[in-house]
């Protein structure tokens, strides 16, 4: 017998490739054996995926800490749950898009918003929701460099370091904001109520993880996490004004200018 994965000659009784670990299957593929595999391999009590994610709320420190100093057997390696939370985060948004349009644009804001504002209000969340895995991956470096800045007096991480630190934390993040966002929707809870309860969890969230892995107290991460909001805002401020002297000066910016302007009139009439 020959293993399907190295191509090692393998004993006929073995159950699994003493060179390459894999499994040994000799059955035909059916659903009961397909569901098996993955309840085996996601489900069972000693998975790696379910204790990763456990870890990461009970000691995120030791998973990260494991995968940056080269331990990395016992939890899922950080690319590989990010891809985990990039794959969720997509059927979140498809479902979004496909079931909940509706409650994505009419909040309790709407109501006291006009036909050409309720018209930015649907664009904006198009945007967002189309492009959510592109974005939430460009906020990774983002916050490596503030995290660098806010913690310029301690050296225990290098800037590689804390991408990796950061892509563990928005992919936690990302896993429970996309299962609990599709769960409070079925429950007809408001889409901005709930935007607005899960933003406070993952400020706190990214707090925990940085004050377990800096060491720090609780006022000294109260102080730092105000400096990380306070230069995050800075820097979104400052982008949102670059982009609007860009639209005002550039030829592209007055295009986009006028297409917005046709689009409102056109909602109106």
């Amino acid at each position: 017998m020959i293993c399907k994965n190295c191509k090692r000659l393998l004993p006929q009784q073995i159950n699994y490739c003493n060179g390459c670990g894999a499994k040994v299957i000799r059955n035909r593929l059916t659903m009961r054996n397909l569901f098996e595999d993955i309840a085996y391999r996601y489900f069972n009590y000693d998975n790696k995926f379910l204790r990763t994610f456990k870890h990461l709320f009970t000691k995120p420190e030791v998973v990260i800490e494991s995968y940056i100093h080269g331990t990395r057997k016992k939890y899922i390696d950080v690319i590989s749950y990010f891809t985990i939370a990039i794959t969720l985060t997509g059927l979140y948004v498809y479902v979004l898009t496909n079931f909940y349009q509706d409650a994505m644009t009419e909040n309790f804001l709407s109501a006291y918003s006009d036909p050409s504002t309720k018209e930015m209000q649907a664009s904006q969340v198009s945007f967002m929701s189309k492009y959510s895995s592109l974005i939430m991956m460009c906020y990774i470096p983002l916050y490596a460099v503030l995290a660098k800045i806010i913690f310029f007096n301690k050296k225990k991480f290098n800037f590689t370091e804390l991408i990796v630190i950061f892509l563990y934390i928005q992919a936690q993040t990302s896993i429970i904001t996309s299962v609990l966002m599709v769960l409070l929707l079925i429950l007809k809870v408001d889409f901005m109520i709930i935007s607005l309860l899960l933003f406070p969890f993952m400020l706190f969230y990214n707090a925990y993880c940085l004050k377990r892995l800096y060491q720090l107290s609780i006022e000294g991460i109260i102080l730092r996490t105000m400096g990380f909001i306070g230069l995050f805002v800075g820097i979104c401020i400052a982008l949102v004004i670059g982009f609007a002297m860009w639209m005002i000066l550039t030829e592209s910016g007055h295009e986009m200018i006028e297409a917005q302007k046709a689009a409102i009139e056109a909602a109106k009439t």
